[in-house]
């Protein structure tokens, strides 16, 4: 862990960004005190939690018969003449 002032952050940020990159996290200092941390960053995950599509085994078959071009009201109308039943 290195620490640098926050006068030589401000004078050379691109180069103690890169080093943060390449040897791990730089702690930076005002008067002596740590304020902010410089630290390299992770790889995201392929796709995030949030953005995985849930689907319902009802609207996954729906999607899968419009994927022909098919006509979506024969569909739903079909649908709901189902539930009617």
């Amino acid at each position: 862990m290195k620490t640098i002032s926050i006068r030589q952050l401000h004078h050379e940020t691109g180069r103690w960004v890169r080093k943060a990159a390449a040897l791990g996290e730089i702690h930076v200092s005002e008067r002596g005190k740590t304020i902010a941390k410089i630290v390299p960053q992770t790889a995201p995950p392929e796709v995030p939690y949030f953005a995985r599509r849930k689907m319902s085994r009802r609207f996954r078959n729906i999607m899968e018969k419009l994927q022909g071009g098919t006509d979506s009201t024969k569909i739903i109308s079909a649908d709901r003449d189902r539930r009617l039943e």
